[in-house]
């Protein structure tokens, strides 16, 4: 079960990283009304989000079966 946990967060924060690489901002508007406000990303958290997502990933990857008990 941990595995899966933790191969799920790295593909996430790998998708997360890729997709803010072609976001330069986004708006966040309330439900409610009133005025969104705007998040913007500093240039290396994209690739902060890929490098460990892989790491990740490939860090589980290369696990053998037998050391995670499900």
């Amino acid at each position: 079960m941990w595995k899966s946990i933790f191969l799920a967060i790295g593909i996430f924060a790998t998708l997360l990283g890729i997709e803010l690489l072609f976001i330069d901002s986004a708006v966040v508007v309330p439900l409610a009304g009133g005025m969104g406000r705007s998040i913007t990303a500093p240039e290396w958290v994209p690739w902060l989000l890929i490098s460990g997502g892989a790491i990740t990933i490939l860090n589980l990857c290369t696990l053998p079966s037998g050391l995670i008990k499900e």
